[in-house]
């Protein structure tokens, strides 16, 4: 039964390889669809910027003429230079139940990677943190939500029967939206806004009145996320793209900005309603019609995803984690949401799993990036 791993070269090959994971997981009731447009701008070295500082190969696995896997290979230059490695990444892999093709896939990527100079393969990784990232390993039973893996159980157990290690986990929280503001937690506002005098909570109605905030909440990750596992800074037109792909179905009234006396922005976090309902029934096709499956989808939900946040440091442990945390429920309190998914931790950020914990949050995902030494 041969198997022929090739390189995607031409539109057809990048078609077979965006629409692969569809037939995959065709019966699979929690994977919910990537939305195409995004898709077909992700992987075009003209739309996406960040193509133009690594090194990158898609490869298609066929049998019988027959497309049956897949894998993405990237070597970050910026992060490897700023954080001194030498390593390639492995992502957007998919396979059918057979090892023979996984095996014929990893063989592929890391052989590309040997012939760059790399020395270790990193995965699921793609461009940055902000890519989907890690197999799931502890959850199966569970939804998917938007930018993040779903996979099923026989993928971990092929990349470990290929000698790939743990390199690190990340955790997702569930948390419930309590019927009112625990009184502590009251408590710790008050003296927040005591003790930081001038500090204020932007709210917003309008999509349009978040554009004057996008550079500098991308600044903000830009300076705060230097020491997170995968992250790669986004420059400007990185920045332009990165809003491009997920402005428009935010919705604004869960995104809270702070910022202080001067209106620089010190703090952000955002979320959105759990819109996974709606990808499935325009099964990825937001035009002409499926925008409108979204849109309903985000008024039916129960469940509020977490997407990103940071605090400046000179602003840290004054408060302002809970204040953001305070006006974020009260919003989802206000919407009728029930749930908050607070999307990926890493394992080893004990400080916000420790406000998860405070919270009532309980761990119902597990993801793993995995690593293998290919000197």
């Amino acid at each position: 039964m041969d198997i022929k791993v090739y390189s995607v070269k031409t539109k057809k090959d990048l078609r077979e390889f965006i629409y692969l994971p569809a037939k995959i997981h065709k019966n699979h009731s929690n994977w919910v669809p990537p939305i195409y447009l995004d898709e077909w701008a992700f992987f075009n070295p003209k739309k996406n910027r960040t193509f133009s500082y690594c090194d990158t190969i898609l490869l298609l696995a066929s049998r019988n003429g027959i497309v049956v896997g897949r894998i993405m290979g990237i070597i970050n230059h910026k992060y490897n230079q700023s954080k001194n490695e030498n390593n390639a990444r492995f992502c957007f892999i998919e396979t059918f139940n057979n090892i023979d093709v996984a095996v014929e896939l990893f063989k592929s990527v890391e052989e590309w990677a040997k012939s760059q100079g790399s020395s270790k393969i990193v995965g699921p990784l793609g461009f940055s943190d902000k890519d989907p990232q890690g197999l799931l390993i502890e959850g199966f039973d569970q939804p998917n939500v938007i930018a993040s893996n779903c996979n099923f159980a026989y993928l971990p157990e092929f990349v470990e029967k290929l000698d790939y290690q743990k390199e690190i986990d990340l955790v997702v929280y569930k948390l419930n939206v309590p019927d009112s503001i625990p009184e502590f937690y009251t408590q710790i506002l008050k003296r927040t806004f005591r003790n930081n005098k001038g500090l204020h909570v932007i709210n917003f109605t309008k999509r349009k009145q978040i554009r004057p905030y996008i550079k500098p909440v991308l600044s903000l990750v830009n300076e705060t996320f230097k020491e997170i596992y995968g992250f790669a800074p986004l420059d400007e037109q990185e920045m332009k793209e990165f809003a491009t792909r997920y402005l428009p179905i935010l919705d604004p009234r869960f995104i809270k900005v702070v910022v202080n006396e001067n209106n620089d922005v010190v703090a952000f976090v955002i979320a959105m309603p759990d819109i996974s309902d709606g990808i499935r029934k325009c099964k990825g096709h937001i035009l002409p019609f499926g925008v409108f499956q979204i849109f309903k989808a985000q008024k039916r939900t129960t469940q509020l995803n977490l997407l990103l946040g940071a605090i400046q440091e000179h602003y840290r442990n004054k408060g302002i984690d809970t204040l953001m945390g305070v006006k974020m429920l009260e919003e989802a309190k206000k919407a009728g949401l029930k749930y908050i998914d607070s999307h990926l931790e890493l394992e080893n950020n004990l400080k916000m799993r420790a406000e998860m914990e405070k919270m009532g949050g309980v761990v119902y995902k597990r993801y793993r990036i995995f690593q293998k030494s290919i000197l």
